[in-house]
Parts: C-alpha cells; sequence; structure tokens
C-alpha cells in the first residue's frame, strides 16, 4: 500500500489564476490530468507519465496544475481521496446545527461568496417562468464553459459545459423555466463571471445578489447548502436531518441534483455518507477540479 502523502505543508492560498483563453486552456490540461488519476489512481502514475499524456514537459505540468490549483498534481490527489472526503464530512452535522441556530435562515455571513438570495413565489414556479424574462451569455472560466443565467433580480442560474457541448447546457437550463424569455446578452452577464470566480472580490459589502427559482423544499435544501462553508461538507441525510425531514434523504439527492446554481449554491460539496463523490450534474470530474481549487483557497483539511 502506498503510504499516504503529508498535506500538512501545503500552501493555503493559490496562485492567481490565468484568465480567458488562457484560464479555456489551463483548464483542459488540468481536466485531462485529473481524468488520468482518478481512472488510474491505483497505479499512482508518475508525474512524467502524466505530462507525457497531456503533452508537456514535467515542469510544465507543475507550473500549470500549481497555478490553477495551488497543490502539485501528487498533492491535489491526496487531497480529494476518502480520508481528505470523511475529514471534510466531520463537522458537518454541526456546522448545518449552528447555522439555522443562530437564526441565519436567510442571507448566510457562513457562506465564502457573501450571497444574499430571494425566492420566487411559489406561483412563478408553477408558472414555469411566464412573464419572466432571462438574460443569458457563456463565458470562460476556470472549470470549462460557464453558462450564467439574470434576472433583472439577479443570478438564477449558472452551468458548465465543455467546448462544444454549451448548446446542450443552455437547453437543459431553458428547461427548467420553459415559459420564461430567454434573451442573450453577455454583455450583462460578464459582471457576474468577473467576480464570481474571483475570491478577492467575494466582498461582505457587496454582497451577490442570486434568485432562487424552484418548489418550496428545493429552496429549502438550496438554503441549507449557503450554509456549508468552504472547506467542508455535508451529506444528503444530514440535510435531511437538519431540514426536520430524516427519512428524506433520496429526496434531498433529487432537489440537489436540480440545483440551478451550481458553485455559487454549493451542490459539490454534498458528499455520501462515507466520504465518496457520488453524482454531480457536470461531472464527477468538474466536481473533483472545483474541490480542489477550493482546497487551494482554504489548505486541505486535517484530521
Amino acid at each position: 500500500m502506498t503510504k499516504p502523502l503529508d498535506i500538512s505543508s501545503l500552501a493555503p492560498n493559490p496562485q492567481p489564476i490565468a484568465v480567458g483563453k488562457q484560464a479555456e486552456q489551463d483548464y483542459l490540461v488540468v481536466r485531462r490530468t485529473l481524468e488520468r488519476i482518478t481512472e488510474h489512481w491505483r497505479d499512482q502514475p508518475s508525474l512524467e507519465q502524466l505530462a507525457g499524456e497531456a503533452g508537456l514537459q514535467p515542469i510544465q505540468l507543475q507550473r500549470v496544475f500549481s497555478r490553477w490549483a495551488g497543490l502539485t498534481p501528487k498533492q491535489f490527489l491526496q487531497a480529494i481521496t476518502l480520508d481528505h472526503a470523511k475529514a471534510l464530512l466531520r463537522d458537518s452535522a454541526s456546522v448545518l446545527d449552528a447555522s439555522f441556530e443562530v437564526g441565519l435562515s436567510g442571507s448566510s455571513r457562513l457562506h465564502d461568496l457573501f450571497v444574499t438570495h430571494e425566492a420566487m413565489t411559489p406561483g412563478a414556479y408553477r408558472s414555469r417562468g411566464e412573464g419572466l424574462t432571462i438574460s443569458y451569455g457563456i463565458h470562460p472560466c476556470p472549470f470549462g464553459e460557464v453558462l450564467l443565467m439574470i434576472t433583472d433580480k439577479g443570478l438564477a442560474g449558472l452551468a458548465f459545459a465543455d467546448p462544444g457541448e454549451e448548446q446542450a447546457a443552455f437547453e437543459d437550463m431553458r428547461a427548467r423555466w420553459p415559459a420564461a424569455r430567454f434573451v442573450e446578452d453577455a454583455q450583462a452577464t460578464a459582471p457576474y463571471a468577473a467576480r464570481i470566480f474571483n475570491p478577492s472580490l467575494w466582498q461582505e459589502e457587496t454582497p451577490l445578489n442570486i434568485v432562487l427559482i424552484g418548489t418550496d423544499f428545493e429552496i429549502r435544501v438550496w438554503q441549507t447548502l449557503l450554509k456549508i462553508p468552504m472547506g467542508r461538507a455535508t451529506t444528503y441525510s444530514d440535510i435531511a436531518r437538519t431540514l426536520g425531514k430524516p427519512s428524506a434523504a433520496r429526496a434531498v439527492g433529487t432537489a440537489v441534483g436540480r440545483n440551478p446554481i451550481s458553485f455559487v449554491v454549493p451542490c459539490h460539496r454534498v458528499l455520501g455518507r462515507t466520504g465518496n463523490l457520488c453524482g454531480y450534474h457536470w461531472g464527477l470530474t468538474r466536481k473533483r477540479a472545483i474541490i480542489g481549487w477550493e482546497t487551494g483557497l482554504t489548505g486541505p483539511a486535517t484530521d
């Protein structure tokens, strides 16, 4: 058995990530490397092997990966192992309990993006978005292409796509509110893209406005997700228990899967009870990438 790597000395903050086309190129390199590690982790592929498959020299891959995530490929592998996932889950129940005990039922200061949110009325949801105008745009981000959807009240949708899959992502999101009017307006969504993936712009005094459009139960689940701080995780059953419905873990899982504002409403921080990553609407590789990116910001969980 391979001895686990010592992650106690990992850098707590990643270097500034690239933007624009460079960010896209970096993500594709990191994505391919993540896929290789995920599929063949038992073989413990070396840096030289990973770099060769990425078409780079080892030092180049090391630099791209470290610049992007704040971790080396080997350190990243350790950061997303089962032990790390279990460490994330260690205090999950108490984190959620504390959030509700202090009355954080609306805007949550525990959330790293300093999000303030409101929910659409049940009638607006039942009308399938009729009378609602949603502007949308596609932008590069550290995790591929991001589709953003906004209303006059704030961010309503965030979806990811790999190159060439943008239209499919749009159709997937549009199906949630089929009666709404959609207007392509990348200029309007660009400011959201600029701040969502830039931690230096996550300011308490300028909260990101989001609007939740779903059933009453779905909105309650999504509001609970907003209570999970970066560097922590929870389980479907813990969320169900927190909502006073301990037998509704499966329904919680369905609601988490329908989260329309990925990343901002951090459904990627929900894991299986044993620490496994479970599913993710935009792919497990991307979920691993996001968790690793956040690990670079906060430092790895420790026992």
